[in-house]
């Protein structure tokens, strides 16, 4: 086995736990009494903040591959995107259960009525089939091209998520105005990639004078 892929498997595991860090120490947290007096708030932010986090950090492993010319991040591509829907899935879960008790009309009333609330489910609507085609079979299945088209809709993601916590927050702006400014440097980079690649260079024949005889 390549030298590299040795040191890329062996990252797995502790990226793995690192990325896990957050809700353990919610869990813990919670275990010993020092989520506050909202405990309900302080689960729902956290999860929702770490769906964003991870949802940039995913966006951001290409730049990063390319920029620093080290193409063995695109290997943790995968699991930083699910973890971005299993933080998501938390904090829909904290919504739908812990805040809602599994009370359908009253939701449905939030979504139609509460802007925030609309542009949050929008947001986890859309990492939904990329979470469930992430494997390398969907990719078999879907075709390069096509799975590749159908995973930019993590950058809509993205920007729902972003407007979801600009909606939530109303006052204080200046945190999740700095993700949005993290998105739209990843969306630059994207497009400016995007466009270098589809300029092809042009070949030139340079055509040998005839000798007259």
């Amino acid at each position: 086995m390549h030298l590299r892929e040795k040191y890329v498997k062996a990252l797995k595991t502790p990226v793995f736990l690192l990325c896990l860090g957050p809700a353990g120490l919610l869990v813990w947290k919670g275990f010993h009494d020092l989520l506050g007096a909202n405990p309900l708030d302080v689960i729902t932010r956290s999860t929702g903040l770490w769906t964003l986090i991870f949802i940039l950090i995913t966006l951001g492993v290409s730049p990063l591959r390319k920029l620093l010319k080290l193409p063995w991040l695109i290997r943790f591509r995968r699991m930083l995107g699910l973890f971005a829907f299993f933080y998501g899935c938390l904090h829909l879960t904290t919504y739908v259960w812990l805040d809602k008790f599994f009370n359908v009309p009253e939701m449905l009333h939030d979504i139609v009525k509460r802007r925030f609330i609309t542009a949050g489910m929008t947001a986890w609507a859309l990492m939904l089939p990329l979470a469930l085609t992430s494997t390398a079979g969907w990719i078999r299945r879907l075709g390069g091209k096509r799975w590749q088209a159908l995973h930019r809709l993590i950058y809509f993601s993205a920007a729902a998520g972003v407007i979801h916590f600009i909606w939530l927050v109303k006052a204080d702006l200046r945190r999740p105005l700095t993700y949005g400014a993290v998105l739209a440097i990843l969306l630059a980079f994207r497009f400016m990639d995007s466009a270098l690649n589809k300029v092809k260079p042009r070949s030139f024949s340079i055509a040998k004078p005839k000798l007259e005889t």
